[in-house]
């Protein structure tokens, strides 16, 4: 198991997140994250940190297999254990899923995930189109 450690978290820029509205519908996407790497143990921890609240303790993540680093099957993250999958369907290339142990749908959420290396000037309108669930 993988031990990130608290509260002092690799110096990369400020977490890369936009996140659908509350309410209302739900959405197939429910935002887009632009990660600095694919390097999971590293950004993991960082998205984890700023979802909101409302979403409950995540502790099952789902990424696929082909796109990011090889990862353990589970670490620890702010003295919580979570599980990680790697999934091979071609249907979700560039999504993130996350559940939270909750009744119903509402534990599972999904972003877009924006490539690292994508520029700005593309990055952005993609992840302003999946927070106002226009995927």
């Amino acid at each position: 198991m993988t031990t990130a450690l608290q509260p002092s978290l690799p110096s990369h820029p400020l977490l890369r997140l936009r996140l659908a509205p509350r309410g209302g519908q739900p959405h197939h996407i429910d935002g887009a994250w632009w990660p600095h790497s694919y390097d999971l143990l590293a950004e993991l921890p960082r998205l984890l940190a700023g979802l909101p609240r409302a979403w409950g303790h995540i502790s099952s993540v789902t990424v696929n297999g082909a796109t990011w680093a090889a990862t353990p099957g589970r670490m620890l993250v702010f003295n919580q254990v979570v599980r990680l999958s790697r999934s091979t369907a071609a249907s979700a290339p560039h999504t993130v899923c996350l559940l939270a142990p909750s009744r119903g749908s509402r534990g599972r959420r999904d972003l877009l995930v924006v490539p690292p290396g994508t520029p700005r000037s593309t990055a952005e309108p993609l992840m302003a189109a999946a927070a106002g669930g226009d995927t």
